[in-house]
C-alpha cells in the first residue's frame, strides 16, 4: 500500500475514528485503526467491538492495499506535523513489516498487526430505515443525555431510549419520535414529528458511548442523517462517515408511569435568573447532598441551603406563582442540568407536594419535558 494525503484531511479523519478506540485494550488489534486504500479513497475503520466507525477520505493512491496501525500514536503524529504537510503512507505488504510515514523531513515507522485479525461488525439486515435532520437529532441528544444513568447495575438505563409514539394533538394524536433518558432521580423526554419510514421502528436503547461519539460528529455533519436499525444494531450514515453500534439488550422501564398528571401548583420563573440563584445558593450546600430548598408563596420564591460546616444561604426571586404555599427540596446539580436545556426565557415548574415528582418545561417549547424527584431538606 502506498498513498499521499494532505495532513489536515488525515488529522480530521483520525480525530473522528481514534476517539472510538479505548486507551486500555486487552486485545491488541483493537488499539489499531484499519486503513484500506482503493481507487482514490482511503477508508479508516476503528472499533471497540460494540461500536464501529468507518470514514472515507479522498487520497492519491499509488498502490492499493490495507494495513493496521496504532490509532492514538498515528493521530498524535498527524497532530504534531506542520500545517500543509503532504503525508506519505507506505507499507510493503510483508506480514511483519512496519508502516512507514513520511512528511517533509520527518519519518516514522509504526508497528502493524495483520489486517485479517481486525474485527468487523457484521452488518446483518437492518429493515428499518429513515432520515432526519441533523439539527433535530442534535437537539434530541442534547436535551436528554444529561439524564443517562451511570449506574452499571441498571445497564438498561445507560443510554437514550428512542421509539415511535403518539402525542396529544389538537385533533388526532400526532405521530412522534421520542428520546427518553432517566437515572431514577430525573427524567428527560423530547419528541419531534415522526420521520417518514420510522412508523414501525422497534424501541431501542442507544448506549452512552455511541451517543457521545455521534454527538461529536454531528457538529460537522451535513443536513441529513440516514438511520438504519434492527433489534440489535443501529447505524448512522452521513457525509463520508458510517457509525454502527450494538444496542443495549434490555427493556427500558415504562417511563410514562412516573410522569405525574395532576400537578396543579404552577411556578413560572425566568430561567437564567433562577439558574444563577440556584448556583449561588448551592455554594453552601454539602458536596454529598447538594440540596437546595425552594419556598414558594404569593409571587415570591426563596431559595435556601444550609450546611453544618459551611453555614447557610438564602436568595429571593420574584416569580409568577399564586397557588398555596409550598416548600420543596431538590438536588441543585439536577436543577441546573435541567434549566440549562431551556432555551426560552421562562421555566415552568408543575408541583403537587414536597414528596411527589415535579414536571419542568420550557414555557416556549412543548417538545421537551423533564421530571425531577424532590429530596428531603
Amino acid at each position: 500500500m502506498k498513498l499521499t494525503i494532505e495532513r489536515a484531511a488525515l488529522l480530521k479523519s483520525l480525530g473522528h475514528v481514534q476517539s472510538v478506540v479505548e486507551r486500555r485494550n486487552t486485545i491488541p488489534i483493537l488499539s489499531n485503526v484499519l486503513m484500506r486504500a482503493t481507487g482514490g479513497t482511503l477508508s479508516l475503520t476503528a472499533t471497540d467491538m460494540d461500536l464501529e466507525i468507518v470514514e472515507s477520505v479522498p487520497v492519491e493512491v499509488v498502490r492499493e492495499g490495507a494495513v493496521t496501525a496504532p490509532a492514538h500514536t498515528l493521530y498524535d503524529i498527524a497532530r504534531k506535523l506542520p500545517d500543509g504537510s503532504q503525508v506519505e503512507l507506505e507499507w510493503s505488504g510483508d506480514l511483519h513489516a512496519p508502516l512507514s510515514l513520511r512528511a517533509g523531513r520527518s519519518s516514522f515507522k509504526l508497528g502493524s498487526l495483520p489486517v485479517e485479525d481486525f474485527p468487523t461488525m457484521a452488518g446483518g439486515e437492518m429493515p428499518n430505515r429513515f432520515a432526519l435532520p441533523a439539527r433535530d437529532l442534535k437537539l434530541m441528544i442534547d436535551r436528554t443525555r444529561f439524564a443517562i444513568s451511570t449506574e452499571e447495575t441498571r445497564y438498561y438505563l445507560n443510554g437514550i431510549y428512542f421509539h415511535a409514539s403518539r402525542a396529544p394533538g389538537e385533533g388526532e394524536p400526532l405521530a412522534v419520535l421520542r428520546a427518553v433518558a432517566t437515572d431514577g432521580h430525573r427524567l428527560a423526554r423530547v419528541e419531534m414529528a415522526l420521520p417518514a419510514g420510522a412508523e414501525s421502528i422497534p424501541g431501542v436503547i442507544v448506549p452512552r458511548k455511541t451517543v457521545t461519539e455521534l454527538r461529536k460528529l454531528l457538529d460537522e455533519a451535513g443536513e441529513t442523517i440516514e438511520v438504519s436499525l434492527s433489534d440489535a444494531k443501529i447505524r448512522f450514515a452521513f457525509d463520508s462517515i458510517v457509525l454502527t453500534s450494538k444496542l443495549i439488550d434490555g427493556t427500558f422501564p415504562d417511563y410514562e408511569r412516573v410522569i405525574p398528571t395532576g400537578n396543579d401548583k404552577i411556578l413560572t420563573v425566568d430561567a437564567r435568573t433562577f439558574a444563577a440563584a440556584v448556583d449561588r445558593v448551592s455554594t453552601i450546600s454539602t458536596e454529598k447532598s447538594r440540596a437546595v430548598k425552594l419556598s414558594l408563596r404569593d409571587g415570591m420564591l426563596t431559595l435556601s441551603a444550609t450546611s453544618a460546616e459551611q453555614g447557610s444561604a438564602t436568595e429571593e426571586i420574584e416569580v409568577d406563582y399564586d397557588a398555596p404555599a409550598i416548600e420543596i427540596g431538590f438536588n441543585s446539580r439536577y436543577l441546573l442540568d435541567i434549566t440549562q436545556q431551556i432555551e426560552g426565557d421562562d421555566a415552568q415548574f408543575s408541583m403537587a407536594d414536597a414528596a411527589s415528582p415535579t414536571i419542568v418545561r420550557d414555557a416556549a417549547d412543548t417538545s421537551a419535558l423533564y421530571v425531577l424527584m424532590p429530596m428531603r431538606v
